[in-house]
């Protein structure tokens, strides 16, 4: 799932992208309201975690002008403001939940959750995702390949919920390496295939047959098709 993190206040931008990367998001991080409008204009978000105090436009401003563009990607507010007024604003602006700074990033966790739940399609919204033998729970991260468990790192993880929820579809690495990854990666070139080779090893460490295949010219695609 990617998200996008719209927050001037340095450490706290870099300590949400550092959290949610970890719970296996892709993060993107916007500062101010124009980046923030530029960034939903290019990319498709799953939540956007939105500060309202923010340089060039408000919060305010920014999720009006995303539901006046036909933007329904849920937004969570942020705000060291608690008061009625500010809440009824961010919500009448289109704004779907409203968290109070300080919060608990345990909290946010299950906000976000909870938005995710209530807006995501049926097939997305599945807890366990299953194919061909190979099942995959989205709440606990658990993966099982026939009676066999697998422990994955956090990137494996979103690895290969992302080939699950796009079975049999041939993914580019540029594809994968953006919704895993995010757009500000600028790490190895190679990540992609360095991931997708960890991951076959660990789904056919007691000799199942592969199911990430190589898709000459243009990725790797997830099929129980015999190479």
């Amino acid at each position: 799932m990617r998200l996008l993190v719209v927050e001037d206040e340095e450490r706290i931008a870099r300590f949400l992208k550092k959290g949610l990367e970890e719970e296996s998001y892709a993060v993107d991080v916007a500062t101010d309201g124009p980046a923030a409008l530029d960034w939903v204009a290019g990319a498709e978000y799953d939540v956007i975690i939105l500060d309202v105090m923010l340089p060039g436009l408000t919060g305010f401003e920014v999720s009006r002008i995303l539901r006046q563009r036909g933007i329904t990607t849920p937004i969570i507010m942020l705000t060291a403001r608690d008061d009625v007024e500010d809440r009824v604003t961010g919500l009448d602006a289109g704004a779907d939940d409203y968290m109070p700074k300080p919060f608990a990033f345990k909290e946010l966790l299950a906000r976000i959750r909870a938005m995710t739940r209530r807006t995501s399609t049926a097939t997305v919204a599945m807890t366990v995702l299953e194919f061909a033998d190979l099942k995959l729970d989205t709440i606990t991260h658990l993966a099982k390949r026939g009676s066999h468990e697998i422990e994955l790192t956090p990137k494996e993880y979103g690895l290969l919920e992302y080939f699950m929820r796009h079975p049999r579809r041939p993914l580019s690495r540029t594809l994968i390496r953006e919704s895993i990854w995010g757009y500000d990666y600028y790490g190895a070139s190679n990540v992609v295939d360095v991931y997708v080779r960890h991951l076959r090893q660990k789904l056919e460490a007691h000799g199942e047959p592969p199911l990430i295949h190589t898709v000459r010219g243009v990725g790797y695609k997830l099929d129980d098709l015999e190479e």
